[in-house]
């Protein structure tokens, strides 16, 4: 009766306390600021400069930066540090535009960075597709591709795309090797006296022409025999092309988790005595992937590095050219996942007597020097509450490695990256970047200087040239300058760090406000989510430049926020660049996303908050992310009341094969329906927005499709917007951007502010 009676006091003394008022709700003038706000804003920032690129030779660098209306590139002398543009932004707009057959803008030209390729020549990616452009005559084209079939990760080959079966020369010039007829064939170099080394390659198993390599004393050869696996194709239907009237039926070949896949297996030829030697595969039985053959300099072994199907088991195998026995040079086994994408193996001098590797085994992602006879480490090389993030350079003269890390600093930010320099044996550890801020370093060609670019969402971007011996600064190249942004209104965001599920764990998020946020009164939150457990991604780096930084996040949360929400983004357990065990809960269980810390994390910035309404929470994402902001609706629906969902993969049956088995394995099991939007559909409380790119090529778009067919037969009430032609960055980087924007804004004022949205159709303001 005590304890009902403190109760009831508590209760009674909380309702005494006047809670903010609520935020008001926008007019369309609001939300059409909001649409535009990424142009407004980059156009209020001056030498905000992105990450440099080095010529070969290494005399010059390059790199953008922000300039009255847009952005410029500049080319930077190594020596004089003399700047010059580094092309005629204006020709290489024009010659650009009418190889695209579009008009661009010099200031705003589709690419953020560029490579300097031979004579006079760039080259650049515009939405992954290789450009290349000649300076002298400024005349621009599609960069040559290769025609070959893919190969690797799970790669199911397209036999109806022809092999690249050119001639493949030996080192010494006398002979060349090709396939004919589905069989290894070598012969004099001048085409003449043709010996086939195989008779039993068949189009069923056949001998790959890609995968040809010369020993280098010509004496052997390998290359892989592969049994092809299911050539699933994904039909789509694009109902309003572009260059016709009628549908039009496209296909695309995508394995999902648990098709079959290409079975390689090396064969090893003695040119010389005529002679197959065959290699046992008992080391590498049920390969999901095996690596490019890569022979020792020696010419008397050669390996490849092989990932078992399930993700659990990697190896670096090599194998004796005389013999063809093969032995495992390092064995990795781990319980739940091995991340292949984030291995580095180096063999040390080339001749396979010690290789770098990188490994989770202590629980963090550190670098070790394994003996390549026995498999046995020598030494670990990195260690400590602290992962290796990328290996930059291996110098095997002087037993140096230089590498990125993150968390090497207590008490800061454990995302951001910094660079340093150690020995094989882990001595001599040099840092050699270190202000309070995540780093981006591009090291000259001949690893005597480096360009470190270095930001936070709170502190724009300064450019700096180092000397790489011992990060002594040479000069400042760029500092960022934001003041005209700042009067305007700006606000950094602000980095939130609460405990996790387990009370112990830092979980850190990143929270923006309207700018004219109001403490007295009290905001609907929306969380950004994106939890794909294959990196880390709440940003931490300045704003202007796209993916890489995070940036286009920090903006369209902030457009989010002015009309009137705290939009933030967090990191829960199950992401990478952390421990193996916070990164392990992602192991056959994406249906958590981390909503345990993420719920945690709110609750706690509530506490701290009174205008933070925890009662009025919505979360948006895309692709995984819109997975997870629907299972966020299924399985946490007391927490979060909307969410707008963009092109997800909603069943991890339904996507590509290469992510899914990463996290949730092979063969497939009840893991995978566990995390499903469509066999929990009937779960669905909130209001849910869906959106999707019918041509989406990345996500299968039938995903979206199969989750609305299963809400309307459970009787659930969602909104749904296909957009024709879209791919699965609509919304986002293409499309209609501004009008599906638009719609997410209108969505959550409704569903959240309880506002009126604008009326669209009429007239557009005038800017």
């Amino acid at each position: 009766m005590f304890s009902k009676l403190l109760a009831g006091a508590a209760l009674a003394a909380l309702v005494s306390v006047p809670l903010p008022a609520l935020a008001g709700a926008p007019d369309r003038a609001a939300f059409q600021r909001s649409v535009d706000l990424r142009e407004d804003w980059i156009t209020l920032t001056r030498d905000v400069a992105g990450e440099a690129s080095w010529s070969a030779d290494g005399r010059r660098f390059a790199y953008r930066k922000t300039v009255e209306g847009g952005f410029a590139f500049v080319t930077v002398d190594a020596q004089t540090l003399v700047k010059t543009p580094a092309f005629d932004a204006a020709r290489l707009a024009g010659a650009l535009g009418e190889a695209m057959g579009s008009k661009l803008d010099p200031l705003r030209l589709p690419f953020e960075s560029f490579t300097f390729g031979e004579g006079h020549t760039i080259g650049f990616a515009i939405d992954y597709a290789g450009w290349q452009c000649d300076l002298a005559a400024y005349r621009c084209a599609p960069a040559p591709h290769d025609q070959a079939r893919p190969r690797g990760f799970g790669v199911v080959r397209d036999l109806r795309v022809p092999a690249d079966n050119h001639p493949r020369r030996s080192p010494d010039g006398r002979y060349e090797a090709l396939v004919v007829d589905d069989n290894i064939v070598v012969r004099n170099a001048g085409g003449s006296d043709p010996l086939a080394l195989s008779t039993d390659g068949t189009p069923g198993d056949f001998y790959d022409p890609e995968t040809i390599r010369w020993s280098p004393d010509s004496r052997h050869l390998v290359a892989y025999r592969v049994r092809p696996g299911y050539p699933r194709q994904v039909t789509r239907v694009a109902a309003a092309p572009e260059d016709t009237l009628q549908p039009q039926v496209r296909t695309q070949l995508y394995p999902k988790p648990g098709d079959a896949v290409d079975q390689e297996r090396p064969v090893l030829f003695d040119v010389a005595a005529r002679r197959r030697i065959e290699v046992a595969d008992d080391l590498f039985p049920n390969p999901y992937q095996l690596s490019d053959v890569e022979w020792r300099k020696d010419g008397r072994s050669f390996a490849f590095e092989y990932l078992r199907r399930g993700h659990q088991q990697a190896r670096v195998i090599a194998v004796d050219a005389e013999t063809g026995i093969a032995h495992a040079a390092v064995t990795e086994d781990a319980k739940t996942f091995f991340y292949w994408d984030r291995r580095f193996s180096h063999d040390v001098s080339g001749l396979g007597r010690e290789i770098l590797w990188t490994s989770e085994r202590d629980g963090w992602n550190h670098l070790y020097l394994i003996d390549g006879r026995t498999g046995r480490v020598k030494n670990q090389i990195t260690r400590g509450n602290w992962v290796v993030r990328e290996v930059v350079h291996v110098d095997d003269a002087r037993r140096q490695v230089w590498f990125a890390a993150s968390g090497t600093h207590p008490g800061k930010d454990p995302y951001y990256k910094h660079y340093f320099r150690v020995d094989f044996d882990g001595r001599n550890l040099v840092a050699l970047t270190s202000a309070d801020a995540t780093h981006e370093v591009r090291f000259s060609p001949d690893m005597t200087r480096y360009v470190d670019t270095y930001s936070r969402v709170d502190l724009p971007n300064v450019s700096e040239l180092h000397h790489a011996s011992n990060g002594r600064l040479i000069a400042t190249l760029e500092r960022g300058d934001i003041s005209r942004l700042v009067a305007a209104g700006f606000h950094p965001p602000e980095a939130f760090v609460a405990k996790g599920r387990d009370g112990k764990t830092d979980i850190w998020g990143l929270v923006v406000r309207p700018r004219d946020y109001d403490p007295a009164k009290r905001y609907p939150v929306i969380e950004n989510i994106y939890a794909g457990p294959h990196d880390s991604f709440v940003p931490k780096a300045f704003w202007p430049f796209g993916y890489h930084s995070g940036g286009d996040k920090v903006i369209g949360m902030q457009a989010q926020a002015d009309l009137g929400f705290i939009v933030v983004q967090i990191d829960g357990m199950g992401t990478a660049n952390r421990s193996k065990a916070f990164h392990d809960v992602a192991w056959k269980n994406l249906a958590d996303s981390g909503f345990p810390d993420r719920i945690a994390w709110h609750k706690a910035l509530a506490a701290k908050d009174p205008s933070y309404d925890i009662g009025r929470v919505g979360i948006y994402g895309a692709s995984a992310g819109g997975q997870s902001t629907l299972n966020a609706l299924l399985f946490h629906p007391d927490f979060y009341k909307a969410g707008v969902a963009y092109a997800g993969c909603y069943d991890n049956r339904m996507d590509k094969i290469s992510w899914n088995e990463q996290w949730l394995g092979w063969p497939v099991d009840e893991s995978y329906a566990a995390a499903s939007g469509v066999d929990h559909a009937g779960n669905l409380q909130g209001e849910l927005l869906m959106i999707v790119g019918e041509q989406d090529s990345n996500v299968d778009p039938a995903s979206t499709m199969q989750v609305a067919d299963a809400l309307i037969r459970a009787g659930k009430d969602f909104e749904l917007l296909i957009v024709p032609n879209g791919e699965h960055s609509v919304g986002r980087s293409t499309g209609p951007i501004d009008y599906i924007q638009r719609r997410q804004f209108d969505f959550f004022v409704r569903k959240l502010a309880g506002a009126e949205a604008p009326k669209w159709n009429a007239p557009p303001l005038s800017k």
